[in-house]
């Protein structure tokens, strides 16, 4: 299976045999049916023998997934290479096409690691250079979410159910703010998103998003949104924003979503697939949803669904994972996530009215144990991603960067992953036109904001702190 940069060849009679195998005998983990379809050729470890080396980065016969999984499937006949479309599913081969990404970006990661910074050393990038500053040091458990507050407060949430206050002087408060809602540390659940409303300064509410536990049971939970207020650090008029009926709870700890933004009057909110899969293209069950309601949880008349009797009149876009990042460019209100697909195959993606983001029917990954999940990357009436990452990033954070600190980043979006990378993309004429690995390995990246004082906000786990970026000059 040639599909390097060089190749000696393989006999037919090896062709022939190969052609004959039958889908059912090929193995079912990716690297089971590397070692059986391509090590012999292409080396064990991917170093190359007969055929070229596979994680190097050089791909002579095009280097797009299209074209990776094209020469595996259709072979290089005048060069030896078998065609495997008659003994490999196209899941198969797009698992097999995701297993060598992850094997050259690991290459390449060694030969040439994206920048690691050092607190307080200058790091140059390619349109400015940083520093890292830490903002909260200690004192966090898992935090989660930053919002600012027009007094120069912030408050950050914390996943095992507290929302904690950094005054004014940059202080961490000791205690949470007292009486917030009851949540539940279910797998990846518990207190998420924090938002405060753009009118803040006039009516004061706060945006709460968690996963909140069925009443009765202790382990089935769904996410929630309320708002209230903060008064003598204590949570009061509590509103109901979002909440399903108990019959959509479930005892899956996995993809609760969960961003909200506000922008032109509107609540845009997440709601993950909670491991539902295909119940994310039924309009009629909440799950793998992004919403659009008036801030009180009313819904727009002019929503894409609301004529339709059995949809839920709230969503805005379906057919989504698990969106963990969620952003607005000011110039034309343009809605972007970021989602994290399975093993490969996240995503950043530009929000419309009514589409369907295609999950799981389209995927650029497979599954965790490395099993095929689809052959498709594409199909009608299904919105392909801006950009994907192979591998994951474990996509979680956005923003578009709108402060004055650094000029040649504006309305730039960077974009965090649990594997501790930050990208900053830049959009153009709704083209991806960059993406820069901007830092990584200062811990899994749980947020990226941009602060009133054009900073770039991160809230990281393992370590639990915030840092920000500021300018080296």
């Amino acid at each position: 299976m040639k599909i390097g940069r060089s190749f000696l060849g393989v006999s037919y009679l090896a062709l022939t045999a190969l052609s004959l195998s039958s889908l059912s005998a090929r193995p079912d983990k990716v690297n089971e049916l590397y070692l059986e379809s391509c090590a012999s050729c292409h080396g064990s470890k991917f170093e190359g023998g007969m055929g070229g080396n596979l994680a190097d980065g050089f791909w002579k016969h095009g280097e797009s997934d299209h074209a990776i999984a094209r020469v595996i499937s259709q072979g290089l006949p005048d060069l030896g290479m078998p065609a495997y479309e008659k003994t490999l599913s196209a899941e198969q081969i797009r698992s097999l096409v995701v297993f060598l990404r992850e094997k050259e970006k690991s290459t390449k990661t060694q030969s040439s690691p994206p920048p690691q910074p050092k607190e307080g050393r200058a790091v140059k990038s390619l349109e400015h250079s940083y520093k890292v500053e830490t903002v909260i040091g200690s004192g966090l458990k898992t935090p989660w979410s930053l919002a600012f507050l027009p007094d120069g407060c912030r408050l950050v949430t914390e996943r095992p159910g507290g929302l904690r206050v950094i005054d004014a002087d940059g202080k961490l408060l000791p205690d949470p703010v007292a009486g917030t809602p009851r949540v539940i540390e279910l797998g990846q659940g518990g207190m998420l998103d924090v938002a405060a409303s753009p009118d803040f300064a006039k009516d004061g509410w706060i945006y709460l998003a968690f996963s909140d536990p069925l009443e009765g049971e202790k382990m089935r939970a769904m996410l929630k949104i309320v708002r209230g207020r903060i008064r003598d650090h204590a949570w009061t008029d509590e509103e109901v924003v979002f909440q399903t009926a108990p019959d959509f709870y479930t005892s899956n700890g996995v993809h609760f979503g969960t961003r909200m933004v506000f922008d032109s009057g509107y609540l845009y909110f997440i709601v993950g697939e909670r491991g539902g899969k295909m119940e994310v293209q039924d309009l009629a069950r909440p799950n793998g949803k992004i919403y659009r309601v008036f801030p009180d949880g009313t819904i727009p008349p002019d929503n894409p669904f609301t004529a339709d009797k059995n949809a839920i009149p709230g969503i805005w876009s379906y057919g989504h994972r698990n969106p963990q990042g969620l952003a607005t460019d000011p110039r034309d209100h343009a809605i972007y996530a970021t989602e994290h697909g399975p093993r490969g195959g996240d995503e950043f993606n530009l929000i419309r009215k009514g589409a369907n983001y295609g999950w799981p029917v389209i995927s650029h990954g497979m599954n965790y144990d490395g099993s095929p999940l689809t052959g498709l990357t594409e199909k009608e009436g299904m919105e392909k991603p801006l950009l994907h990452w192979t591998p994951s990033i474990a996509a979680c954070g956005l923003t578009c960067y709108t402060g004055d600190k650094f000029p040649k980043w504006k309305y730039d979006f960077f974009a965090g992953g649990l594997r501790g990378e930050l990208h900053r993309i830049r959009v153009q004429k709704e083209k991806v036109v960059a993406d820069e690995i901007l830092l990584s390995d200062l811990g899994r990246i749980r947020d990226v904001r941009t602060g009133p004082d054009g900073f770039l906000y991160i809230v990281l786990n393992q370590p639990d702190r915030i840092v920000r970026l500021v300018p080296a000059e």
